[in-house]
């Protein structure tokens, strides 16, 4: 078992993989950003490096010796290569330069910002380059450094050789003194045990004085030059600089790499889901289908040209064929915040698309608080069967409601024309919305998709900004979530589910739908062969107050008009 998970594992990795690069391409502003600002550095770069001219010298150092050729001498041991670099770069090198160049001291700093000094790896080599506009400048420059490096290093091994020297001749000049009086007092003395002592007291001064004698001869021998130079600079050919194709393609590539990490922090700490995976991920079921761009506001089922009808389709077989819904026929549709636009077209097109199959589908509005569909809908009455019991409201601004009356008045019938037709149970205003929801009434409607040959779609207000949709979870326990990637976030979607999953429901999967930007023409113009006929409302279903009536379209004069359902558009709802 262990291993089959680890090889589903391994097969995902590609696949998430090319998810996340799809999701850095969405973020191409950034991508774009970071290339341009790679070509202008390497712009600057190939423009300024072609006035640069770099001239080089070499310098071999050794250290001080009478015989180079000693093998026991270890040169590495005696010359520290990062304390002669650092000489290299010092003020008084660049002083010495420029007074050998002729350059005043404001000059020092200018003349010391040109050079760079590199040892090599492994080796005693001192690496002198010089940068400046002028490639014979350049080389003038950099011999005039190098030599007063070579002059103020030889000047430090002879000054530390005339300290050596002076305290040695210090040391010997009092032993030579006391070695000519003893000499002197030997003169005067016979032998014997007195003689015998001075002779001894002579022998040991003259071992001493032979000894820094010898030191001091050693000394004065060494050869002090600090190393020899094995190349001069001459004037260089070319510029320093990369070229400007060469430096805009290497900032080109800088560019791709900052633009791909800038894209990829905004992605990390982008809280909304970018694909699929990650819906499918927050709410632990299948995204069931993704709406093209601006039909979550319109009802598309019963067009033969409709791409989203097909969706809808699509996503309504998903449906037919999960366990979980074939066992019950009866699904929640809610979004997680927001308006209901999305979430009662999708609901909608849902109960559209189960009626072309032959069943008999059941549309119900669960709205309480701000109820449209019936208004938004080409309805018409029809007889109050079973799907509704018991008599309807009164009068006053809410009826005469009782506990648990919504709904009363009945059952409309809307014509989805060549796909059939569906109940629809709006929704309506009630003081105690909980309680309605929650009533007798709303269970035993619910409990018609129990017959085999029904189905049930209930659309309720926003989870996230009501509790109604919890409140029906229990009846209706399939549960549809309805977002827009760009404007959720995963934690919401996240909360969603937790929701759901605590008040004893499931959740089915996910629709995803991309709204149109405002003031575009994403949604394309309907043409004559798409316009809905106006099936007459009943008299006592009035237009709201405010909202112009519309006209009905004849299919007598109209011949291409057809019976189904009226296009529904953002700003109706």
């Amino acid at each position: 078992m262990s291993q089959t998970h680890v090889t589903i594992r391994a097969e995902d990795e590609p696949e998430q993989l090319r998810e996340q690069f799809r999701q850095l391409l969405r973020y191409r502003w950034l991508i774009a950003g970071g290339v341009g600002v790679g070509l202008l550095a390497g712009a600057w770069l190939g423009v300024t490096g072609a006035d640069s001219y770099a001239a080089t010298t070499d310098v071999v150092l050794r250290a001080p010796s009478s015989d180079p050729f000693a093998p026991t001498l270890s040169i590495d041991k005696a010359i520290n290569m990062g304390s002669e670099r650092q000489t290299a770069l010092s003020r008084k090198v660049a002083e010495r330069a420029a007074k050998k160049l002729g350059m005043g001291q404001d000059e020092v700093e200018g003349l010391q910002s040109g050079l760079q000094v590199t040892t090599p790896p492994q080796t005693l080599v001192l690496h002198f380059t010089y940068n400046a506009s002028d490639p014979q400048e350049a080389a003038r420059r950099a011999n005039a450094l190098t030599e007063a490096y070579v002059s103020l290093s030889k000047e430090q091994w002879e000054s530390y050789r005339t300290v050596m020297v002076k305290s040695l001749q210090d040391q010997l000049d009092p032993i030579a003194l006391r070695n000519d009086k003893l000499s002197k007092d030997i003169k005067g003395l016979s032998d014997g045990s007195r003689a015998d002592s001075l002779y001894a007291q002579q022998a040991n001064l003259l071992n001493r004085i032979t000894e820094l004698s010898s030191k001091i001869t050693s000394l004065k021998a060494l050869d002090m030059t600090p190393g020899n130079v094995i190349r001069d600079a001459v004037p260089p050919a070319a510029p320093d600089g990369p070229g400007l194709p060469l430096a805009l393609g290497l900032g080109g590539l800088v560019g791709v790499g900052l633009g791909l990490l800038v894209a990829w922090v905004r992605l990390v700490f982008d809280p909304a889901p970018r694909s699929a995976g990650d819906v499918a991920r927050a709410v632990r079921g299948p995204v069931l289908g993704a709406l093209p761009r601006g039909s979550a506001g319109a009802l598309e089922v019963g067009r033969t040209d409709s791409r989203a009808a097909e969706e809808y389709r699509s996503i309504a077989f998903r449906l037919a064929y999960d366990e979980k819904f074939a066992d019950r026929r009866r699904v929640l549709v809610v979004a997680p915040r927001g308006s209901m636009e999305a979430s009662a077209a999708v609901a909608a097109n849902l109960a559209a698309s189960f009626a072309e199959t032959g069943k008999r589908v059941l549309l119900v509005e669960a709205d309480l608080r701000t109820p449209s569909l019936s208004e938004l809908l080409d309805v018409s009455t029809a007889s109050r069967p079973r799907w509704s019991r018991g008599e309807g409201y009164g009068g006053g601004e809410y009826g005469d409601l009782t506990e648990g009356e919504w709904p009363g008045r009945g059952q409309l019938v809307v014509d989805a024309g060549e796909s059939g037709a569906f109940g629809l149970i709006p929704g309506e205003r009630v003081r105690n919305v909980p309680r309605a929801l929650t009533s007798a009434r709303v269970t035993q409607l619910i409990a018609e998709a129990d017959d085999p040959d029904a189905t049930v779609v209930v659309v309720a207000p926003p989870v996230l900004a009501y509790a109604d949709a919890l409140a029906l979870v229990d009846r209706v326990d399939g549960v549809l979530i309805v977002c827009d990637p760009r404007t959720v976030h995963r934690a919401d979607l996240i909360r969603i589910r937790e929701l759901i999953v605590g008040a004893g429901g499931t959740v089915l999967g996910a629709v995803t739908h991309t709204e149109p930007r405002r003031g575009g023409t994403d949604s394309p113009p309907q043409s004559g062969s798409h316009r809905r006929r106006k099936v007459s409302a009943p008299a006592d279903r009035a237009a709201p107050p405010g909202r112009r009536p519309e006209p009905e379209l004849d299919p007598h004069t109209n011949p291409s008009a057809t019976m189904a359902l009226r296009t529904v558009r953002s700003g109706d709802l």
